[in-house]
């Protein structure tokens, strides 16, 4: 992306990046979710510093990739014909088939807090379509979905859910990216947030894994926030207070609730700027063991699985809690997708073998590959204290959440991992960090032994496209290199940095361009 937005929209944006959002006085009465309802109502352009609005931008892209992705693939096609394809008259359908397509396969994009762009960028994708909004209005209503799903996500985070099984990060997506996008007022936003966290969908997990109905992990929340859309238009009424009331939201979601995240630092603290970008299909935790296994891949050519005695993966528990998780329903060829996607031993094999991990290995012929999971058999996980220190230091995907609770958050330290991760710790405080230099370290270490004595091992912290200062400088060309992997055409990509420039015509026809070749 340049390095200034251009022209003269650009320049003016670009004039002031130490801005922001007009701010009223709190009042004694305010809850949380209204004041975060007025600062989305009121939030415009200029008000976003410019490399939010590049984060915005790159995010918009690699969700599209994610989005043909689901498109691509035998289930995606399902659930277009059930459903109709994204592209349609109606928003309302069209944003619910856009989340559920990018969502699935784990290619989608995360941030401190949720897997945000199944509804902060499938909703305003779709709105922003039959609306005719320009490229501005497009990302400035993804800025304020990604804010307001990821404050409420945060408040919630120390919980029994987390990552896409948190699945009301995208009522709170859904609400805010339509609702910008129609300009509507704060009383809007909050009616509107209000009856969406009403009856919040919670997963169950058995399904989740064992069976198709992944597919809905964000289809069904983001067509419930459309009906609290409606119904506040037409003049019902949510609770102000349904976040923090003690028969509210965190009551039932929270181990340790975290109402002052909704509102702390708006305007100021910016979590689209803790986004990372997923290169890989699967997760969470798998990212930088693919990345180790390419790089084993390139260094020794054509493995073959008989020349491999053992590979081991060290990881923090994050990676080892999802990773055993999955194990139970992975058991070669014809295992579930939804554990499949958590599965660590067969993408680092595929990789060790091929070089790369895609969508096309989720799908046959590749699936049904015998040397891969003759490989993956030989793959076992074992935990890296260090990476699991370094984990909880970074701010994604709970490290913040840990310091904001402080002293409280230690049982639920202890229930994740025991006293050795309390100890592990230490003593834990909040403090004012505006995510500027935000990280996700979900690390790993891939080692590869040898039927001939040798030994190959390579060690990375931050995956890449992960949060964190390579990142902050590549993002652009990331996500392009991810939208170009999935066949997305040139001319999108080419011109994704004069998204903000486009006119409603022009943006249209960028939109059709993603995802009608």
């Amino acid at each position: 992306m340049t390095a200034v937005l251009g022209e003269s929209v650009a320049r003016a944006l670009c004039d002031d990046w130490g801005s922001t959002a007009p701010r009223r006085p709190r009042r004694p009465t305010d809850t949380p979710l209204r004041e975060l309802s007025q600062w989305a109502a009121t939030l415009r352009p200029e008000h976003i510093p410019c490399r939010v609005l590049k984060l915005a931008a790159s995010q918009v892209l690699s969700q599209a990739a994610s989005i043909r992705a689901g498109l691509q693939h035998p289930l995606g096609r399902r659930l277009v014909a059930a459903f109709g394809h994204p592209m349609q008259r109606d928003p309302r359908t069209a944003a619910g088939v856009f989340a559920a397509l990018g969502s699935w396969l784990n290619l989608d994009d995360t941030a401190y807090a949720g897997h945000l762009s199944n509804s902060t960028v499938a909703v305003p994708l779709a709105f922003a379509y039959t609306r005719r909004l320009d490229g501005l209005s497009l990302l400035t209503a993804v800025v304020a979905a990604n804010e307001c799903a990821a404050r409420i996500t945060a408040s919630a985070t120390l919980g029994p859910l987390r990552g896409q099984s948190a699945v009301h990060t995208h009522l709170a997506g859904a609400v805010a990216g339509r609702l910008h996008c129609d300009r509507a007022s704060a009383a809007l936003f909050e009616n509107a947030f209000g009856l969406a966290f009403a009856m919040p969908n919670w997963p169950l997990m058995r399904a989740f894994l064992a069976s198709d109905a992944r597919l809905f992990n964000t289809f069904t929340p983001v067509r419930t926030a459309m009906d609290a859309c409606d119904a506040a238009y037409a003049g019902l009424r949510g609770a102000p207070d349904i976040v923090e009331h003690e028969d509210g939201f965190l009551a039932r979601f929270a181990t340790v609730p975290l109402p002052q995240a909704v509102a702390k630092g708006l305007g100021r603290r910016w979590h689209t700027d803790t986004l990372s970008f997923k290169m890989h299909p699967g997760g969470p935790g798998i990212d930088a063991a693919v990345d180790c296994a390419a790089e084993i891949h390139r260094e020794l050519g054509g493995l073959r699985p008989e020349d491999v005695a053992e590979v081991v993966v060290e990881a923090s528990l994050y990676t080892l809690f999802a990773g055993e998780r999955a194990a139970r329903y992975v058991n070669g060829p014809g295992s579930p997708l939804g554990a499949l996607v958590l599965d660590v031993p067969y993408p680092v094999a595929t990789t060790l073998l091929t070089g790369e991990f895609t969508v096309d290995d989720f799908s046959s012929p590749h699936l049904d590959d015998p040397a891969r999971w003759g490989l993956a058999r030989r793959v076992r996980l074992e935990h890296d204290t260090e990476m699991t220190r370094e984990l909880f230091l970074s701010d994604a995907p709970f490290g913040e959440a840990v310091r904001e609770a402080g002293e409280r958050a230690v049982p639920w330290l202890r229930g994740f991992g025991g006293d050795e991760l309390v100890d592990l710790l230490g003593p834990l405080s909040a403090d004012d960090r505006d995510f500027s230099r935000a990280s996700k370290a979900t690390g790993a270490r891939v080692t590869v032994r040898l039927t001939d004595g040798r030994t190959v091992s390579r060690t990375r912290l931050i995956p890449v496209g992960a949060a964190g200062p390579e990142t902050r400088v590549r993002h652009a060309d990331l996500v392009r290199e991810k939208f170009l992997s999935v066949g997305g055409p040139h001319e999108v990509s080419d011109s994704v940095d004069r998204l903000h420039r486009m006119r409603p015509g022009a943006l249209r026809r960028w939109i059709e361009a993603a995802f009608l070749d």
